[in-house]
């Protein structure tokens, strides 16, 4: 959600400026707007829309070598141009830009602006506000930056210019993820390490309640009380090839078609030089002294713990609860004596899971974190890390993370198991193998989804998707696809619930997918659909192969029926991809939704 670029150097800060919020677009936005500063002052341009409005709107005449950016997803006021950013004080000399949320910013706005016109209906302006006013008390800007600062609750990442000062740029962070990026001659800031990388690859973590002054050829990073901080940079593991589309239309599809590629990357990292499965001691040992394990996570992730779940149970005997994070934070279950949590992110970055390792610190509950971005606050906080080595991942909605999320928590799970002595059936390392073939084999079939997303959805107003056993929970994260890029109403529900209650919703031609990969509900599954059809419902049948009968429309071929959700996901992605194609979404940048949650 939101996205921040800052610039100071040498160079003309434009185009760095909105080549990096362009890099940005994926986290979702509603509007957006850069200023930068030279010797002639502060140039602000804002927009309500997409970054090629902005582009349109900046004056190219001004040149700048300092500047700030920002992507604004609506909070506080709705979206358009005065609620914008960057926002500016009263005087014009602050300029500000902000993701999160200021939760105290009314009580702020009653104690220090009454005297205050205020111009839009954001919390964001609150903060610049607050900077003048208590600047006219200081005449110290850091001084005034740091004291709004330490009044503010909630979350935020914040960059501040001085329109009198062209020679530095005031930052800080709580909850919210941002970076200052380092170069020679010239320093950066950005809410992701994939906004800048055309211009370093070296960067600095802030950690929460930092003040950072980042200038041309310097950096320093000081805590509320004035005590100095020193911490060296890191390289981030990113390619920036990465993070192009490439000879393809949309990132969704892009990273539908890298799945394969993704199962043999995790794979090659977490087996050792035996071919055995390689997981860090601590981590194994954390697996066996829980009595209960708590996965945490939110939207697909959640779907991908609710698979895990399965397998964890079924592999290493140890019982798992998968709650919302943004349910759990503020009712929190009674706990097992000995709980081991698992937090389940893609960016690393979701507030609602953050909120809830911070609650499960302070009682000194272990925790690993299973993320797509090592360096991220989930990351540095948990205990452990796994890592999903997927690659960057650009589209709103999810694949290639939630497949990676599922072969990891199973190697977690193997691993586990042959720690405790307990027998398996497979070699996991080699029916991953299979399973990146067959994911393969399905990517190649375009066309083929292509049109049975044409016949299903183009015209639907919803859509219903049911399974048994793990199945259920694969057609919980397919009907999520569809309706977060397509719009369609779609719900995914076991298939033994239909007849108490859902199955009133049913009527002539309305799309039901079924997915039947366990033998053990073949018929069950079966039965259901049969009881759909009777009702007029246009039924789809996704089978696994040596349970598939002639009237299937998919039939997926054969892998370990513990990791049949690793395949039987794939269909579901590229029918969702296809319906948002046929009915003219933009599949990379669906509306109202933002990537990287990071407000609670």
């Amino acid at each position: 959600m939101c996205g921040i670029v800052g610039y100071i150097g040498q160079n003309d800060t434009k185009e760095i400026l909105l080549n990096g919020l362009e890099k940005l677009e994926y986290r979702g936005y509603d509007s957006a707007g850069i200023a930068t500063l030279n010797a002639e002052g502060l140039h602000l341009f804002k927009v309500k829309g997409r970054i090629a409005a902005l582009r349109d709107k900046v004056d190219q005449s001004v040149h700048a070598n300092m500047g700030i950016g920002h992507t604004r997803w609506a909070t506080h006021g709705e979206p358009s141009e005065d609620n914008a950013h960057p926002h500016q004080s009263a005087s014009g000399r602050f300029t500000l830009v902000h993701n999160g949320v200021i939760e105290n910013y009314y009580e702020l706005r009653d104690a220090y602006l009454a005297d205050v016109k205020l111009t839009s209906e954001t919390d964001t302006e609150i903060v610049v506000q607050l900077i003048e006013v208590l600047y006219q008390d200081t005449d110290d800007v850091l001084a005034a930056f740091s004291k709004a600062i330490s009044l503010l609750k909630g979350s935020y990442a914040i960059a501040l210019i001085d329109a009198q000062d062209t020679d530095v740029i005031y930052v800080a962070k709580n909850k919210s993820p941002l970076l200052v990026g380092l170069g020679d001659g010239f320093n950066l800031v950005a809410s992701d390490a994939m906004a800048t990388l055309k211009e370093t690859d070296t960067y600095l973590e802030i950690e929460d309640k930092e003040i950072v002054v980042v200038k041309r050829d310097h950096v320093h990073i000081q805590k509320l009380d004035g005590t100095v901080v020193t911490r060296q940079p890191y390289v981030a593991e990113i390619d920036a090839a990465d993070t192009e589309k490439g000879t393809y239309d949309y990132f969704m599809l892009k990273e539908i078609d890298e799945q394969p590629f993704v199962m043999r990357k995790i794979i090659q990292e977490y087996q050792d030089e035996h071919g055995q499965i390689k997981v860090d001691a601590d981590i194994r040992h954390a697996m066996l002294a829980a009595d209960r394990i708590y996965i945490i996570a939110a939207g697909t992730s959640y779907n991908a713990g609710l698979v895990g779940k399965q397998i964890i149970e079924e592999l290493v005997q140890t019982p798992v609860e998968v709650h919302i994070a943004s349910e759990f934070s503020y009712n929190m279950p009674l706990l097992s004596e000995k709980p081991l949590f698992i937090f389940i992110s893609q960016s690393g970055e979701t507030a609602d899971s953050r909120a809830v390792l911070v609650q499960t610190k302070l009682k000194d509950y272990p925790s690993i974190t299973i993320t797509n971005v090592p360096g991220s606050t989930l990351s540095r906080e948990a205990d452990y890390t796994l890592h999903l080595h997927a690659g960057p991942e650009i589209a709103v909605a999810s694949t290639k993370a939630y497949t990676a999320q599922i072969a990891v928590l199973t190697i977690l799970a193997v691993d586990t198991a042959r720690a405790k002595g307990l027998e398996l059936d497979f070699d996991p390392l080699q029916e991953l193998a299979i399973v990146a073939s067959v994911m393969e084999s399905l990517t190649d079939q375009k066309e083929y989804y292509a049109q049975l997303a044409k016949e299903y959805f183009t015209d639907t107003r919803n859509a219903f998707f049911i399974g048994r056993s793990v199945d259920y929970y694969v057609v919980q994260e397919a009907s999520l696809k569809l309706k977060e890029i397509s719009y369609i109403q779609a719900e995914g529900f076991a298939g033994g619930e239909l007849k108490h209650g859902t199955i009133a919703l049913i009527e002539e031609g309305t799309p039901v997918i079924a997915i039947s990969t366990q033998e053990n509900v073949n018929y069950s599954i079966r039965g259901n659909v049969q009881e759909v059809a009777a009702r007029g419902a246009k039924t789809c049948i996704v089978s696994l192969q040596g349970l598939e009968q002639d009237s299937d429309t998919v039939v997926l071929p054969h892998v370990h029926p513990l990791l049949t959700p690793l395949v039987s996901v794939v269909p579901m992605q590229l029918l969702a991809y296809y319906a948002a194609l046929h009915r003219g979404c933009d599949v990379d940048k669906p509306r109202n939704l933002a990537k990287s949650v990071t407000v609670e």
